[in-house]
């Protein structure tokens, strides 16, 4: 009997490694998207960053400290508006205006005249307009005010980590309450978190809030906080009928603001 030839086994072809998984993971990835700090790529795919949205408030931490100890040190050789006016501006360089981006791209939406699509036209183009222009002025102008208002350069950085935390914990909890604009944009790449994100988010950000400001302060702060959020949800239902990354930019300088302003009241 003639001896058959060998067949080779049709095994299936190995899968790609999926990305990693648990809250270190999470952070990676939410800093990498979050921050200008050079990261080994975290591998994101489709609708990865949703999950990750639990650690917005963490990364949030790291750079309300990173700007307060720039802050607490600065009021130890200047006076109290250019130490705020340097740990804001340590703030946008290492988020590289990512939010500021965002607010200012939605104040040209709402600015310009026409539909729903015309204005998410607008705040595609990479040019700034007037409204985009006063928007930024405003939202600066609001938190170096407040923070100049906090007596201490200690408590000025316990008000950063708090705003930089709780701000960051409001995106996670807009995105629940108003769909994605387009399928193509932000909603459909990063996904949206479910309310256990949403809900562990929110917190993060309220325990590190209380952490930086007190208990009393971190509540007022996230009523605050939640109000300024409403807002802007409210405009982007009514004008866009949901929410771009645009509009979360917007939700976190609203919020920043707000929290800064809670931490003034209770500390000036």
């Amino acid at each position: 009997m003639s001896k058959s030839p060998d067949i080779p086994s049709l095994s299936p072809a190995p899968s790609p490694p999926s990305p990693p998984s648990g809250w270190l993971a999470d952070l990676h990835l939410a800093a990498s998207f979050m921050t200008r700090i050079p990261l080994p790529d975290p591998g994101v795919v489709a609708g990865g960053l949703a999950p990750a949205m639990r650690c917005f408030p963490l990364v949030g931490l790291g750079l309300g400290l990173l700007a307060g100890l720039v802050g607490a040190i600065a009021t130890w050789l200047l006076p109290p508006l250019p130490a705020a006016l340097l740990a804001i501006l340590t703030l946008v360089l290492a988020t590289g205006a990512l939010h500021e981006d965002g607010l200012a791209d939605l104040a040209d939406g709402l600015g310009a005249r026409g539909g729903i699509d015309k204005r998410l036209e607008v705040m595609r183009q990479s040019s700034i307009g007037a409204y985009g222009v006063l928007a930024l002025l405003f939202s600066v102008g609001l938190r170096v005010g407040a923070l100049a208002a906090i007596p201490g350069g200690w408590r000025m950085a316990g008000a950063l980590m708090a705003a930089s935390a709780l701000s960051r914990a409001m995106i996670p909890a807009a995105m629940q309450i108003m769909p994605p604009v387009r399928p193509d944009g932000l909603g459909a790449a990063a996904g949206v978190p479910d309310a256990t994100v949403a809900a562990t988010a929110a917190g993060l950000g309220l325990a590190v809030a209380a952490l930086g400001i007190g208990l009393g302060g971190a509540l007022a702060a996230a009523i605050l906080a939640i109000v300024a959020t409403l807002a802007v949800v409210m405009v982007a239902r009514r004008v866009l009928g949901g929410f771009t990354g645009d509009v979360l930019g917007a939700v976190q300088q609203a919020a920043e603001i707000a929290i800064l302003l809670a931490a003034a009241m209770v500390w000036a």
